[in-house]
């Protein structure tokens, strides 16, 4: 799916860019990935297991562009990636009502308004392809995050105990969150 550039303004007054990825930022987006990771716990993966190539990223970014059950959206400020999000909508008879979607956006950008934003246009997203609800995860610790989702109409609905072990032995659990964009 491809999303249509669109321009948001931010707290702090300055104008960032939503918009798909693009094949030529092969490279931007890995290095952001990477860092992103390094800057928090929060997310799945540490960056040194970030080992995929930039012709890999090329080709994923291409998957996603042409693929009719996934958009991802990029934000731009400065020509920089701030931050990312997707959301995948999901085949089959019994589970094409759900949507995963995940964001992640870098920590010098946090407070301006780009997870409020992204969300917006996730759920937006979501309504426009008939899904009725919307899953995430996040893990234990990131009130920050489940603020956002929280503030969206998310609600948690379970926990995975010791989900992820840090590399100092420390385990966490990861929560799972929906959001219902009907009656059911």
């Amino acid at each position: 799916m491809i999303f249509e550039d669109k321009q948001i303004t931010l707290k702090d007054g300055r104008t960032a860019i939503l918009k798909s990825p693009c094949v030529e930022d092969a490279d931007k987006l890995l290095n952001y990935i990477k860092k992103s990771c390094g800057e928090t716990d929060f997310l799945t993966r540490y960056p040194e297991e970030w080992e995929i190539t930039v012709e890999q990223e090329e080709a994923w970014v291409n998957r996603l562009r042409s693929s009719p059950n996934t958009l991802g959206i990029t934000c731009y400020i400065d020509s920089e990636i701030a931050g990312n999000c997707e959301i995948s909508f999901r085949g089959g008879m019994k589970t094409s009502h759900r949507t995963t979607i995940a964001i992640a956006i870098l920590k010098d950008y946090w407070n301006l308004g780009i997870g409020t934003a992204m969300f917006k246009e996730l759920i937006a997203t979501a309504q426009n392809q008939g899904a009725e609800i919307m899953e995430l995860e996040f893990i234990e610790g990131n009130d920050r995050a489940r603020h956002l989702y929280e503030k969206f109409g998310f609600r948690l609905v379970s926990e995975k105990p010791n989900a992820f072990k840090l590399k100092d032995g420390t385990y966490l659990s990861e929560f799972y969150m929906q959001k219902y964009l009907c009656e059911i």
